[in-house]
């Protein structure tokens, strides 16, 4: 092995241990932004990059990320305080999940990833009147998040639709 390669992977490897222990402190964790919630029944929009979902993307058709971010809703039949305390026990189950805000028509919650400690945001808005029940999951950090806020969407859809 030459003098660079040897080199190079022991820079790597200091890299990474780096990363890692800034993850394990928390630093990678960011604040919580401060327009989550519902501002006139909508949730906030999606990311203006490749971090997050949304099913109310198509209220800003403009926007550059509405096709990427746009996912389903959730659907419900029957009681819509049933459905809010099924879906939060749900998300509640995640792991890694802490549900930070749980009221009869938004339910919010913060997810993080195991290694590195990146904190995503969840949101969930019920519209009774539609039987839906609007999803927003956004990470907070990084230009893309590699599907996991869909996968995480869809997660939960599989979960709340036994």
């Amino acid at each position: 092995m030459t003098r660079f390669a040897l080199l190079f992977l022991l820079a790597t490897a200091i890299l990474a241990l780096a990363l890692f222990i800034v993850g394990q402190i928390g630093w990678l964790r960011s604040h919580a932004p401060k327009d989550l919630g519902l501002t006139d029944g909508k949730l906030k929009r999606p990311s203006k990059t490749e971090n997050s979902v949304s099913s109310q993307a198509d209220l800003w058709p403009d926007h550059p990320m509405r096709s990427y971010a746009q996912i389903a809703p959730l659907s419900f039949a029957g009681d819509a305080d049933d459905a809010m305390r099924k879906l939060n026990s749900i998300v509640a189950s995640l792991p890694r999940t802490v549900v930070l805000s749980s009221e009869h028509n938004y339910l919010y919650a913060q997810c993080s990833t195991s290694l590195l400690k990146f904190t995503d945001d969840l949101e969930f808005a019920l519209d009774k009147t539609t039987g839906l029940i609007h999803v927003r999951s956004a990470s907070r950090l990084g230009r893309k998040d590699f599907g996991v806020n869909r996968a995480r969407i869809e997660t939960i859809r599989s979960e709340f639709a036994k």
